[in-house]
């Protein structure tokens, strides 16, 4: 593996002190959350503002309150790479997810301009303002926006406070009727690549720094009702129960080989509410959540197919009413033949293995795909912990993905 280097020509160290600076942005002083057209989202752009202006790119903020940095290439105008990712966080996060993939593109742009290197192409570095919605629940608002996707109906959502959307962005300093002139024109831009933390363990498992990804997950979300009857503990026969936790159980447990059992697939239950929840009785009625995610969506249909059989089976059996609400449904996306093979490129370049891998969790590339050409780089994060302030990436690792940017972007035209 090459080593990191400080030198005028390549990445600085000045990443990692950047994120921990920008990680003291936040509405909790002892953890790092930051939420859309907050405050603490204000502090963020203007930070990243004027580290983008110091590395020679004219800063604006769009309608939507992306901030951008735009660095023109050999003349004025040209067509960009954009390179970024998120700024947003969810609750009690860490400090990599989607600051990693922006502040290293300011940093790659302040390389080229120490050098007065002049690319044939611009290079823009956006700093997404929605892609968590963790406030408003409007996940990847800021680059549909420029993706020109942008839900109109989105406005009128509140938040826990009971403020509109439309209202927020006001008082942010925006103007929501203007929010279509956040989006851009596919001639405009070349492609989008964005550098992320894995934010899973398999470059840790693989012992392998960087990854290039190939999909990203479709995703399919459903809220699971059962009811059965509640009853005295003590008096109800097992053979008579319809308790709707027991069948519950059974679901969960059928998520789990259904994933396992269909493979590319992935099954979560991470909520599930109990009523009425007393320690003896019987529960009567039950609500849990599933989370399948798939590359491929032929497969991750077919998964679902077969849990909705199995669960019609658990209800016949145990005599309880079982029903699904799909609450989230998102294809899958492909990265670019091209753009992936253009970043393997600069991975062999650095004397790295390129290693392909999909990513299960959603990105902001998802939504550019509509627009450009997409693709992802992936570094290594420690024990694949992520949404977590234990999130973790080390130095090491975040200057080789710097340096495979920075590759990528003075490399772009070059014949494969």
């Amino acid at each position: 593996m090459k080593t990191s280097t400080n030198s005028a020509k390549g990445p600085s160290s000045s990443i990692m002190s950047r994120l921990d600076e920008l990680a003291k942005i936040s509405e909790q002083a002892d953890g790092l959350t930051r939420r859309y057209l907050s405050p603490e989202h204000r502090s963020a752009n203007d930070l990243l503002g004027k580290w983008m202006a110091t590395a020679g790119m004219s800063v604006r903020e769009d309608a939507v309150g992306n901030i951008i940095g735009r660095y023109e290439g050999e003349q004025a105008g040209l067509p960009a790479i954009m390179v970024g990712s998120h700024l947003d966080t969810v609750l009690n996060a860490g400090r990599y997810d989607g600051m990693l993939g922006v502040v290293t593109g300011i940093d790659c742009v302040a390389s080229l301009n120490r050098r007065r290197v002049r690319l044939p192409f611009a290079v823009e570095v956006i700093g997404f303002a929605d892609e968590e919605g963790l406030r408003f629940h409007s996940t990847y608002l800021g680059s549909r926006a420029v993706a020109g996707t942008f839900d109109a109906g989105l406005l009128s959502r509140t938040d826990a406070d009971d403020i509109l959307m439309v209202d927020a962005m006001r008082g942010f300093g925006l103007d929501p009727d203007r929010i279509q002139q956040a989006a851009r024109e596919p001639r405009d831009v070349i492609a989008y690549l964005e550098l992320h933390i894995e934010q899973g363990p398999v470059l840790e498992d693989k012992g392998l720094a960087v990854g290039i990804v190939t999909a990203i997950a479709g995703a399919t979300r459903l809220v699971i009702s059962i009811e059965g009857l509640a009853g005295h503990a003590g008096t109800v026969p097992m053979k008579l129960r319809r308790d709707a936790l027991a069948a519950a159980s059974e679901c969960v447990v059928a998520v789990e080989k259904v994933a396992t059992q269909n493979s590319g697939t992935v099954g979560t239950v991470g909520q599930v509410t109990v009523s009425p929840g007393a320690t003896n009785v019987i529960p009567g009625e039950v609500t849990f959540s599933v989370d399948f995610r798939s590359a491929d969506d032929p497969v991750r249909m077919v998964a679902l197919a077969d849990l909705h059989e199995r669960m019609c089976e658990i209800a016949s059996r145990r005599n309880v009413v079982i029903s699904a609400e799909t609450v989230h449904e998102a294809p899958s996306v492909n990265c670019s033949i091209n753009v992936m093979n253009k970043i393997e490129r600069s991975i062999i370049d650095e004397g790295l293995f390129p290693f392909r891998l999909p990513s299960g969790a959603g990105h902001d590339a998802a939504a550019m795909a509509d627009l450009t050409d997409i693709g992802m780089i992936f570094i290594r994060c420690k024990d694949g912990v992520s949404h977590h302030p234990a999130e973790s990436t080390t130095e090491e690792d975040a200057l080789t993905g710097a340096r495979l940017l920075l590759n990528f972007l003075q490399n772009f035209n070059k014949q494969l």
